[in-house]
């Protein structure tokens, strides 16, 4: 049993478990403005992930490129997931503000509410400069993922809030371990990666935390929509991470690297692999319906 699994009881664990994570926060975090090297220009000679993570390794185009154009494209990939991740940051917080409206600003979960919050701003702005600075375009989902975004923040709420958050941050902090500790991977990508790691450790345990709490309760009907919901809502995170432009200015053939990406066993592995706790959550929750494990497995995540 994980720490994130310890039994609970209602109210009173929500309240300790809100006190430590403002505690952990307050002894460490981190100023991406002043933690990440920002002036030292791009070196073109590391990867921006570690290249086992790219949607192309072990295909047989990814055998044809040159290693610059590997280095290329995992640096592209890197700045189309950090935009993805911005996108969703910014559903994140406008969820997180909604549920805690009007409630008890002396609670010590609506205080840690307002510090997540405030790491989602800093984070966001740390993904931004660094895409800019390995040197991409702004990736943006595709229009039908942002309108059912834009409808998601409005109207999500509860477990169907807290999962979908949960399942974003776990699917990225999984890649982003690998990523920090490859030396592979330019210097300036690591830092940004461990800050996430250790920030987003946090983000998660309260996720994990507002889930269960939600889901006390729940009925039959409910449980059986939401986990729907949640699945759907993870469908498009994930495949939103990889924007189809990334191979464009990768300087590939798009139509042959999106046919061998979709056809990549090595990638689709990489995922379910990392999402194997997540999984075991959800299921622990009730939240892996039939109809839900159909979104699952179109998103490779099971």
């Amino acid at each position: 049993m994980t720490s994130t699994d310890v039994p609970r009881t209602a109210g009173a664990g929500r309240h300790e478990t809100a006190q430590r994570l403002l505690d952990s926060s307050a002894m460490l975090s981190y100023d991406p403005a002043t933690e990440v090297d920002w002036e030292t220009p791009l070196d073109k000679d590391f990867h921006g992930a570690s290249p086992e993570w790219s949607t192309l390794y072990g295909t047989s185009y990814w055998a044809e490129m040159s290693p610059e154009q590997q280095k290329e494209l995992t640096r592209q990939e890197a700045a189309s997931v950090a935009s993805t991740g911005i996108w969703f940051e910014m559903i994140l917080q406008q969820m997180v503000l909604r549920d805690f409206y009007a409630k008890d600003p002396t609670d010590p979960a609506f205080q840690w509410a307002l510090t997540e919050i405030a790491d989602e701003c800093r984070h966001s702005i740390m993904f931004a400069r660094g895409a800019a600075k390995l040197g991409a375009p702004p990736y943006r989902p595709r229009k039908l993922a942002v309108e059912l975004g834009r409808i998601f923040k409005a109207t999500a709420s509860g477990e169907a809030a807290y999962a979908a958050i949960l399942v974003a941050e776990e699917v990225l902090d999984v890649m982003q371990r690998d990523w920090m500790r490859d030396e592979r991977v330019v210097p300036f990508v690591r830092t940004i990666n461990n800050i996430h790691v250790v920030e987003e450790s946090r983000h998660m345990k309260f996720a994990r935390e507002e889930t269960r709490e939600q889901l006390e309760g729940a009925g039959f009907l409910r449980r059986r929509i939401n986990a729907l919901v949640i699945a759907i809502a993870s469908y498009f995170i994930v495949s939103s991470m990889i924007n189809r432009d990334v191979y464009k200015h990768a300087g590939l053939d798009t139509k042959r690297a999106l046919r061998e990406a979709k056809a990549n066993e090595h990638h689709k592995s990489m995922m379910r692999s990392s999402c194997a706790g997540l999984m075991e959550f959800l299921g622990s929750c009730g939240l892996l319906t039939r109809p839900a494990l159909v979104f699952y497995k179109r998103a490779n995540l099971i």
